[in-house]
């Protein structure tokens, strides 16, 4: 049973099966609808170079771009970066592009950081971002390997080529930050939220 008690259900701008999966493990009713723009081109007009700001405006554009089609809904837009320093990263495009930020990243401590918004009816009802900071274990070139043959295809589809609920937990010796950041949305400020605007039975 929903504990869900909007008139409508909440929509989520976003094809992340993670995602997805922790709000309707969470009790929500609601909808994938994922958002159809051009995330590099918002990035690049935006001007933006911090990692939590650009995570912060897709998330935004994300929520707001469903928004404007489903007047009367509560939408929510998320977006992740990973940052090492002042490099971001990308989803890797094929093993070989993969194999290569792991051995980046690999011995070090970089941030990622997870970006929500809820817009109703085109406006922009809130924002929230936080920081879960990832430190990898130092891999040897064999070990990236044998992670890889192992993850698969799995690897193109998360920045960073891991996925830490499934075998990329193995590449990590310490983290610093609340699971859901992690999977790449701030789910306890989101249902604060919600929970504000009297959206739950609980």
């Amino acid at each position: 049973m929903s504990i869900w008690r909007g008139p409508q259900k909440l929509i989520l701008a976003s094809q992340s099966r993670a995602r997805k999966m922790l709000l309707e493990n969470a009790g929500l009713d609601l909808e994938a609808l994922p958002a159809d723009i051009d995330e590099r081109t918002v990035q690049k007009n935006s001007g933006l170079s911090a990692p939590g700001e650009i995570a912060s405006l897709l998330a935004r554009e994300k929520a707001l771009f469903i928004s404007r089609q489903k007047p009367g809904q509560y939408v929510v837009g998320a977006d992740q970066t990973l940052a090492l320093g002042q490099r971001m990263f990308s989803k890797p495009t094929g093993r070989a592009q993969a194999a290569e930020q792991l051995g980046l990243l690999a011995g070090q401590t970089h941030a990622l950081h997870s970006a929500v918004s809820v817009a109703y009816d085109g406006k922009v009802r809130f924002d929230d971002v936080c920081v879960a900071r990832m430190t990898m274990r130092r891999l040897a070139a064999g070990e990236i390997d044998a992670y890889l043959d192992q993850a698969g295809a799995a690897v193109t589809t998360s920045v960073g080529a891991y996925q830490l609920e499934g075998l990329g937990v193995h590449l990590f010796e310490r983290i610093e930050g609340d699971h859901f950041t992690i999977l790449g949305l701030p789910l306890l400020s989101l249902l604060a939220f919600l929970r504000r605007e009297k959206l739950f039975a609980v």
